[in-house]
């Protein structure tokens, strides 16, 4: 049986609780006018948010809650750390540019695979970074309407695998070619 990829696309509004208070609070927004946008069943999105929203017609609401635990997991102490601060350095110069407190960084591991890492404080000798996602350790309350869902095209489907393959020989850095450099292959 053949997977069907679709095109998704949603306007909607996150909310996740304060710590302090307990209350929600807006975390992130797309409107109708500037949807997110997604093809099912490339991993693009938490399995959790796809299998809720993935089968919507255009104009169907929604509004459901993902627990941290389906989500992006629950916030894990070990993953902060402190690493060299020699590491974030540009030709011998540390680079302040990017590397500063609440940063989100892209890293590349041992494999060669991407991930993201927030920068938490920057000290005289080491930089301490979290690898939890930042919504580690919260539920997502989601609340939207679907704009449209049909079927992927192939282009849409070979954009998007170029993307997330990062096989760009972009200058700087892959944008998935939306920028029309030709570079990714």
């Amino acid at each position: 049986m053949a997977v069907e990829n679709n095109y998704v696309a949603l306007s909607y509004k996150l909310y996740v609780k304060d710590e302090e208070d307990e209350a929600e609070s807006l975390a992130e927004q797309c409107s109708a006018a500037h949807p997110f946008e997604f093809i099912t069943n490339l991993g693009m999105t938490i399995p959790a948010f796809e299998e809720m929203v993935g089968q919507l017609k255009a104009g169907e609401k929604f509004d459901f809650t993902i627990p941290c635990k389906d989500a992006y997991g629950e916030f894990q102490e070990e993953l902060m750390f402190d690493v060299d601060k020699k590491m974030f350095e540009i030709n011998g110069k540390f680079d302040d540019e990017h590397i500063y407190e609440g940063n989100i960084i892209p890293m590349r591991g041992e494999e060669g695979n991407f991930f993201n890492a927030t920068i938490i404080e920057v000290k005289p000798q080491a930089v301490t970074i979290d690898l939890n996602h930042p919504r580690a350790g919260q539920d997502l309350h989601f609340t939207g309407q679907v704009v449209e869902n049909r079927p992927a095209t192939n282009a849409e489907i070979t954009q998007q695998m170029h993307y997330f393959d990062n096989d760009c020989d972009c200058e700087g850095g892959c944008g998935g070619c939306n920028g029309g450099c030709g570079g990714c292959r």
